[in-house]
């Protein structure tokens, strides 16, 4: 017994539109990644010196996060 695939269900244009640009926003993330690691193999790891410790950057975005939220009242 063979079985069929489903049929796919058209998204609405505006649906469509924004996978198409959710995609886009990935594969540029990706590019930019894959970029930061050709250069690491290239020219070896930077300098602890010209560093940012994990820390600052965790609390960056934290506080970028909580700026973006709604205040409770």
């Amino acid at each position: 017994m063979s079985q069929e695939p489903a049929a796919r269900q058209p998204l609405e244009p505006a649906a469509a539109d924004a996978v198409r640009a959710y995609a886009a926003r990935t594969r540029a993330e990706a590019d930019r990644f894959a970029g930061a690691l050709e250069d690491i193999a290239a020219n070896g790891l930077p300098a602890v010196e010209g560093c940012t410790p994990w820390e600052e950057l965790r609390e960056a975005h934290l506080a970028r996060l909580a700026a973006q939220r709604p205040a409770v009242a």
